[in-house]
Order: structure tokens, then C-alpha cells, then sequence
């Protein structure tokens, strides 16, 4: 089983619209609301490719029995801790070709709430499985907190993937256990380490010997359209992806971590493993719906990835 982690859902709302005036109304004919939030998009995705999945976090009021009402639809298990304050909304415009985003901060959390959260998730662990910890952490909640997760599954010796950025990931990679996997890109790297990062392979090969990564089994550094770059213990990987046409890449990411989860879970090898993520990746961007795949092209994207040792 794979057990997910949303700290800070949301209900996401889009509205797609031919222009986007300002200063005046703009009337939209239907507006799509989904559950929302880096982790529900992989849990979305490892319900639709077949693995058992679990989801938690922290949920509250009416828009968070919404968000479990949303997931009963989809046949989707969950076990949310319920706290005081109301989960959020966030809203996506469509228009013009671009996309304008308008992200609710999302309830404040009480220190009893977060103590309390983390005995809700020691009792939801798989005994066989993987953890994925995805998002911001909501306001309230220390910046280590993630880091206090990672050792709870550290100590239980369950494979966790973390995906998170700024404080949150330094206080993770600066932790006494590590996380199994941790998914940057060249941005939250340069942001994390101070220097700028690009895709350049010998720049990353580099920056990803730095002894902050020391411990962590799986570095795999998005580059968007020119694939992606990973390292796993010692060996270093390339992965390059065909073009494709590109509808919404939101979610491409958390689709992507989907992939890795799954073939954590599954125990399967360097290659197979980098190529199932990326192609997840590029089937969601191909989607208008967030945290979407449609699995019909995937053998035809995933024999066209080039995966090369560096």
C-alpha cells in the first residue's frame, strides 16, 4: 500500500474563460471542482494506474467533507485528521492561453492539531509500502515537521518520498533520517543551495554530490520539456523524453512522483523505475484535468524514453 500525505488541501476550483477582463465581471458556464493539493494529485494518479492507496492529511468543515465526498467518488480510501479551521479553496483561470492562479494560505493549525496528527499518521502506516509527503506545510505548523515524519517512517524502515521545497526540504535534508527520495527542480535546487543550478549534466552531477544530499537514496531533478536527471546511490542517470504536445502541465510533477511511488512499492529497477515517472509525468501534461492520466499512449511514450548512465 502506498500511504499519501496532503498537509494543506485544498478544493480546486477552474474556470475557463475566452478573456480575462479586469476591473468588470466575468461570468464562466460551469466551473470544475476537484480534490485539490500536491499529494491528492498522486494519490489520483496510483488509483488510476491500479495501486492500492491511502490518503491523509489535515481536512476541516464543509469544504473538507467536499474533498472525502470527492475521493468516495473516485472509490478512493482516505483517513483525514479533522481539525477546527476550514480547508481551502484555490482557483485556476483558464484563459487566453495562460493560466492566472489564486491560492488560498489555508487554515492555521494549533500545536495540539499537529501533535496529535502525528500520532493519526504512526497508526496509518503500511507494514509493506511507501510514504509520500507532498506540498506546503499549512500556517501553525514548524518548518521541521517534515523532517519529524521522515523519522517516524525512518523508524518503522518504511521507503518515504518527500516532495516539498524552500525551508521545509532544507529542514528534511538536514534531519537525522533521511528521506528515500526527495524530486527538485533546478530552481528549488539553486533556491536550496545558494549557487545557481542548471541542466547542465556536469553542473548537476556537482551540486548533487554536495553533502546535504549525503543519506538520501534518490535525487531525481525535474527539467521540465528536456526530461530529467537522477542519482541513486552513486550512479547518475540522464533521461530524455520525446516532445509531445502539451495541454496543462499542472500536476506533471505530482504525477511524476506518483511514478516513483509506485515502483518503490513495486521494487523495480533503476530504469524501469525513471522512465514509469516521466512517462506519468508527460501523460498528465497531454490532459486538461490535473492529476489526470489517460493510459492509452503510455507504451507508445515509454519505449520512446532514453534512459542513459552519465
Amino acid at each position: 500500500m502506498i500511504l499519501t500525505i496532503t498537509m494543506n488541501p485544498s478544493v480546486d476550483i477552474a474556470y475557463s474563460l475566452e478573456q480575462l477582463n479586469l476591473d468588470t465581471v466575468n461570468r464562466v458556464a460551469g466551473a470544475h471542482k476537484t480534490p485539490g493539493g500536491k499529494g491528492l494529485n498522486v494519490t489520483r494518479v496510483l488509483s488510476q494506474i491500479g495501486d492500492s492507496v491511502l490518503a491523509s492529511g489535515l481536512i476541516g468543515g464543509k469544504l473538507g467533507a467536499f474533498l472525502e465526498a470527492g475521493l468516495d467518488e473516485l472509490n478512493i480510501k482516505h483517513s483525514f485528521y479533522k481539525i477546527s479551521g476550514e480547508t481551502r479553496n484555490c482557483i485556476a483561470i483558464l484563459h487566453e492561453g495562460k493560466q492566472t492562479e489564486i491560492l488560498e494560505q489555508g487554515p492555521e493549525i494549533s500545536e495540539t492539531e499537529a501533535e496529535e496528527f502525528l500520532e493519526h499518521f504512526k497508526t496509518l502506516l503500511p507494514t509493506e509500502g511507501v510514504v509520500v509527503i507532498s506540498g506546503s506545510l499549512p500556517k501553525g505548523i514548524s518548518p521541521d515537521y517534515y523532517s519529524k515524519m521522515v523519522a517516524i517512517c525512518d523508524e518503522a524502515s518504511i521507503p518515504v518520498v518527500v516532495d516539498c521545497s524552500g525551508l521545509a526540504l532544507e529542514k528534511v535534508l538536514e534531519g537525522p533520517s533521511k528521506p528515500t527520495v526527495i524530486k527538485p527542480n533546478t530552481e528549488e535546487l539553486t533556491q536550496l543551495l545558494g549557487v545557481e543550478v542548471t541542466g547542465d549534466t556536469d553542473r548537476l552531477k556537482r551540486v548533487l554530490k554536495d553533502e546535504l544530499f549525503e543519506g538520501v537514496e534518490w535525487v531525481v531533478v525535474s527539467l521540465g520539456s528536456k526530461g530529467a536527471f537522477a542519482k541513486h546511490h552513486d550512479k547518475f542517470y540522464k533521461v530524455n523524453i520525446p516532445k509531445i504536445d502539451v495541454v496543462n502541465p499542472v500536476g506533471s510533477g505530482d504525477s511524476t512522483v506518483a511514478g516513483i511511488a509506485s515502483s518503490l512499492a513495486a521494487g523495480i529497477g533503476d530504469e524501469e523505475l525513471l522512465r514509469t515517472a516521466n512517462v506519468l509525468g508527460m501523460l498528465n501534461a497531454q490532459e486538461a484535468l490535473t492529476g489526470y492520466v489517460n493510459l492509452n499512449n503510455y507504451d507508445s511514450l515509454f519505449n520512446q524514453i532514453e534512459v542513459t548512465e552519465v
